[in-house]
Formats: C-alpha cells, structure tokens, sequence
C-alpha cells in the first residue's frame, strides 16, 4: 500500500485563502502568549533590574530584542508542535488544513522548524512567499518548497 500524493483528489492542495484564514484563528493562541511573556519580562524587569520603579523596557534595548526572540520561539513550538502532534494548529483545523510530507505522511521535526523559519521571512517581504502560491504551477509556498511539506485541505466528513 502507498501513499496518495498530497494533490491527489481526495486531498486538494490548499489554497493561499486558507492559509490566511488558518493565520488569523492561529493569531488569538499566539497573542495570548505574547501577552503571558510579555508580562513575565515586564514583572521581573520591574522588580528585579529596577528595584519596583515604572520604568518600560526601553524600546530598541537588548531587553526588548530578547523579548522579541523569546516570542518568535514561543510561536515557533506553537507550530511545530502542533505541526508535528497532528499536522494542524488550532487555527488550521476549522479550515481542514494539515501540514503534510509530499507522499502525505508526517514531517520531521527540523523540516517542520525550517517551515517556520522560511515564513516567518515570507512575512517579513510583507507575504511575497505566501502569494507566490498564486503562480506556482502546484500552488506551494516558499516555506512548502524550502521544508519539503505541503498544506492539503481536507474534504468534509460526511455526518
């Protein structure tokens, strides 16, 4: 028994809309945690660095770019694990997305970290990676093509 390439019928390639849709949804979970680190930095910068004065993290400092980081990793395990659990984020499973291997199985944990680092540059060229799915002749992204893992829809299941 083999197994069906990703854009066989039964497994339709993703279409850039889903994706965006996927994002968004994915957008609440990732702000909460934002929102959680970014307390744990501000309370322990407060009391600890600034002995209980109301100072921010001055914008641009090395405190502020390791806050930035530590949030783009966070997010990263967000994906990658949700990616490597069952192929889908939170965001991804009312839209029937997964994140697949070409034959259709599951991705390895570094192509699946690749995936993330590739999009998170396709974000950056204000999504030029993600609307060149509109051109590409089987409709994959630069993250798809730079992982090896592609994006099926999934057909409804019949109630």
């Amino acid at each position: 028994m083999t197994d069906a390439p990703a854009t066989s019928p039964q497994k339709p390639r993703a279409l850039v809309i889903w994706r965006l849709f996927g994002m968004v949804y994915d957008a609440l979970p990732v702000i909460a945690l934002w929102l959680l680190i970014s307390a744990v930095f501000t309370v322990a910068y407060t009391f600890l660095g600034h002995h209980g004065t109301r100072e921010n993290i001055a914008p641009y400092s090395p405190l502020q770019l390791l806050l930035w980081l530590v949030c783009w990793g966070v997010t990263g395990l967000y994906a990658t694990l949700s990616w490597r659990r069952g192929g889908q984020t939170l965001g991804m499973r009312p839209w029937r997305t997964r994140v697949v291997t070409p034959a259709g199985g599951q991705p390895e944990l570094r192509a699946l970290w690749l995936r993330y680092a590739v999009a998170t540059v396709s974000l950056l060229a204000g999504g030029l990676g993600f609307w060149w799915a509109w051109i590409d002749r089987q409709r994959l992204t630069w993250h798809d093509r730079a992982s090896g893992t592609r994006l099926i829809r999934e057909p409804k299941r019949a109630r």
